[in-house]
């Protein structure tokens, strides 16, 4: 990954295994939190129902029966498991002996899950839940989850060490727009987990590739395994969640992916060691901060122009609308299955060529990149196309009449 061989690639995953890098023990952490996350999320929706943690259909919203909430508390439960797997493989378990992170992450996540379900039983006010989730982004910043180090590409600034106050409000806000651009976005059955799975692969390779260029660097484990438990967790829910949902993750499960996506982005991105690649290759230099935007690009755009929109009608930006993205995909012809699968699409075209351009040159990647946009974008408008070539087939039908 450095100047010189970024245009021939790392090798691919194969001969990751081979630098210092668990790949089969990674791998069975993340069917631990897939097969956990299932399992109790079987009994969560009994508990749900009981508890009255249901979702019931509102006039934006596009599920027609109550659906029971709290889908949060099985994912938390898998990644609990997968983590506590991890710190006893002999393989894994350095990645718990220098650093705290996955404690941290641990603990934040049980802070966004509690203020989450509190949310889903009996719902919360924005600045209520806004708290928390700066409360839950402030566990992290003091438990040394930090950006430490920010690369500014112009005026001859070059990588600048944030002092703890600017790591610590840099951090909390990356967390907090994180979780609320996957909150936003939570509105469609298996949106929100086919989302988490997706950025959280593209993360985990951009991890693979920090190990496999550091020979297995300890520092580099809690970004890999992070990813991998997310991974495991949002697999094993989206069976429950898939159109059509027998169960909500809810807030308890959408605050938990974004807080997850953004600790293991902080915790890949702003470490010392990125330095060594030298000034001359500005792209690895920048890889980290455009992977974050990537993963997240849909989500936040959507979060903004609901923003905009808000405002400019005069209301509240947390007032709910039926004006997301994927009602308007909708409202193009799409079925919920089909809009799930096409932001899936949106999403796993920009993450994972980003995270593949840290393992290959950009220019190699470029065509399969320009090939999935133009894949999307058509996908995208089939249903429009697809009207109009109906129309315009009628229309000289009744002509030739």
């Amino acid at each position: 990954m450095n100047g010189s061989g970024n245009g021939a690639a790392l090798l691919a995953l194969e001969s990751v295994g081979g630098t210092g890098v668990p790949l089969r023990e990674l791998a069975l952490v993340g069917l631990t939190a897939a097969g956990i996350t299932y399992l109790i999320t079987s009994l969560v929706r009994v508990f749900a129902v009981r508890a009255g943690a249901v979702a019931v259909p509102r006039e934006r919203d596009v599920h027609l029966i109550p659906t029971p909430r709290l889908g949060g508390v099985g994912m938390y439960a898998g990644v609990v498991c997968a983590i506590a797997l991890a710190a006893q493989l002999p393989a894994l378990n350095r990645g718990f002996a220098y650093t705290d992170e996955m404690i941290a992450v641990v603990t934040a996540g049980l802070v966004i899950v509690l203020v989450g379900v509190i949310d889903d039983r009996w719902g919360l006010d924005a600045l209520t839940k806004f708290a928390g989730q700066v409360t839950a982004a402030g566990v992290l910043v003091v438990m040394g989850v930090s950006w430490y180090l920010l690369y500014v590409p112009f005026a001859d600034i070059g990588t600048v060490v944030l002092d703890p106050l600017q790591s610590g409000l840099l951090t909390v806000l990356i967390t907090v727009t994180t979780i609320n651009a996957i909150n936003f976005v939570d509105g469609l059955d298996g949106l929100a987990a086919g989302l988490g799975l997706i950025a959280s692969i593209a993360i985990l390779i951009f991890s693979l590739g920090l190990l496999h260029d550091q020979g297995g660097d300890v520092n580099y484990y809690p970004p890999a395994l992070i990813t991998t438990a997310l991974a495991g967790a949002c697999l094993g829910f989206l069976p429950h969640n898939f159109s059509p949902a027998r169960i909500f993750m809810g807030d308890s499960g959408a605050m938990l992916i974004g807080l997850m996506l953004a600790a293991a982005s902080t915790s890949a991105s702003g470490r010392p060691a990125r330095s060594a690649y030298g000034t001359a290759d500005l792209f690895t230099l920048l890889s980290p901060l455009i992977l974050v935007a990537a993963v997240v690009f849909i989500p936040i755009l959507d979060m903004v122009l609901a923003v905009i929109r808000r405002t400019r009608a005069g209301v509240g930006f947390a007032t709910p609308d039926k004006m997301h993205l994927h009602h308007r995909l909708l409202e193009l012809g799409h079925s919920q299955r089909r809009v799930a699968l096409l932001i899936y699409l949106w999403v796993g075209v920009l993450a994972l060529s980003v995270a593949a351009c840290t393992l290959f040159s950009p220019l190699t990647v470029a065509p399969f990149f320009a090939g999935g946009l133009l894949i999307a974008l058509a996908a995208t408008f089939a249903p429009r196309l697809s009207r109009r070539r109906n129309r315009a087939e009628r229309d000289r039908s009744l002509a030739t009449r």
